[in-house]
C-alpha cells in the first residue's frame, strides 16, 4: 500500500500520487500516459497532471490497481 509520508516530491498536488517504492516498471505510464510521467534522473514514475474526467479517473485507478508494488496512492489530499 502506498505511503503518503513517502511520496516523491515531483507529484502534483492531489488525490493521487506516487511513493518512493517505484520501480519503474513502466506500467502505469502505459496504462494512464496523461498522468503518470517519468522521472529520467531518479528512475521512477511520479504524478504530473491529476486526472478529471471519468476516463482519465478510471485510468489512473487500473493504473493504481494494477501496480506491482502498490506505489500509487489515491488518498483524497
Amino acid at each position: 500500500m502506498a505511503d503518503k509520508q513517502l511520496k516523491t516530491p515531483e507529484n502534483v498536488p492531489g488525490k493521487y500520487y506516487v511513493d518512493n517504492t517505484c520501480i519503474d516498471c513502466d506500467l502505469c505510464r502505459n496504462i494512464a500516459p496523461g498522468t503518470f510521467a517519468r522521472h529520467d534522473e531518479g528512475g521512477y514514475s511520479y504524478v504530473f497532471r491529476q486526472p478529471v474526467t471519468p476516463g482519465e479517473i478510471t485510468q489512473a485507478e487500473e493504473a493504481r490497481a494494477s501496480c506491482p508494488t502498490e506505489t500509487i496512492g489515491n488518498d483524497g489530499e
